[in-house]
Formats: C-alpha cells, structure tokens, sequence
C-alpha cells in the first residue's frame, strides 16, 4: 500500500475513533449535530490530503445522500439509538452501545468512499453518490459486523 494511501486510512481511523466517542455524548440531538461536524472535518482533511478543493455544503450533501444509502431500519436503529438516552435507566444502559457503534461504522464507510474517489482522482465537484452507495454500504456493514462479533 502506498503512503499516501495509508496516510488517508489513519485519517479515517482517528476520525472513526472520534465519532465513536462522540456517538457517547448524552444529549440526543447534539450528539449527531456532533458527530456530523466530526465527519464534515474528517472529509476536510482528506480533501487537504489529496490537494481538493473543499466545499462544506457539497461536503454535507454527499455525506447525506450517502448515510441516506443504508436501509431505513438501520438508519432509526441510529435515531433510536440517540432518542434512548432520553429514558431513564434504559437510556444509561445501551446508548453506551448503539450510538457510539452506529456514529464509528457510519464515518469510516464515508471515510473509505471519499479515499476510494479522490485516489481515483475524483473531487467533490464530480463526485457521484449513486456510484458509490453500494461500496458505502459494504463498508459500514464491515464494521458492524467487526463490532459484533468484538461485543460477544
């Protein structure tokens, strides 16, 4: 694997971590406003790394039609999972779980879809999410499966 490559994959694994802890934050709503800003800085910063031009609302919309990708029930598994911490003991037990997990598979799938574009010499400008929906979906089905089997 080339440097440049590998650079990138620590960029995304030190976001991923960062997301994870994030997902942790115990206010529903402020968390995903938070791990959405950590996602936003993580495509920045490989934007920098591959020298392209970064746009926050181009940025965004990917980032939204992309997490749009996963199935509906995954996606309220991640809503569920920020509106739980708002029940008393329940919310205590398991956000720990389902936030943190679903916030870290989420942003290294978008991590590897934006390093897969721009080492193709892609930009945000011709970056084309339908193209790339289904390598987004194996990706956060990887780390999901990884943090299951971890968890038993």
């Amino acid at each position: 694997m080339n440097e440049k490559l590998e650079q990138s994959r620590n960029i995304v694994k030190e976001y991923m971590w960062w997301s994870t802890g994030a997902g942790l934050m115990p206010i529903p709503v402020l968390d995903v406003a938070t791990v959405t800003g950590v996602q936003l800085r993580m495509v920045s910063k490989l934007s920098e790394h591959y020298n392209i031009s970064f746009s926050k609302d181009k940025a965004g919309a990917i980032m939204a039609s992309l997490a749009g990708s996963i199935s509906a029930s995954t996606i309220s598994k991640g809503v569920l999972a920020s509106a739980v911490k708002t029940i008393p003991i329940l919310g205590s037990l398991t956000a720990p779980f389902l936030m943190p997990t679903f916030s870290g598979a989420v942003t290294y799938a978008l991590g590897m879809v934006f390093i897969q574009h721009f080492e193709s010499g892609g930009t945000l400008l011709d970056f084309d999410p339908e193209k790339t929906r289904e390598y987004f979906r194996l990706q956060f089905q990887e780390v999901i499966k990884e943090t299951s089997s971890t968890q038993k």
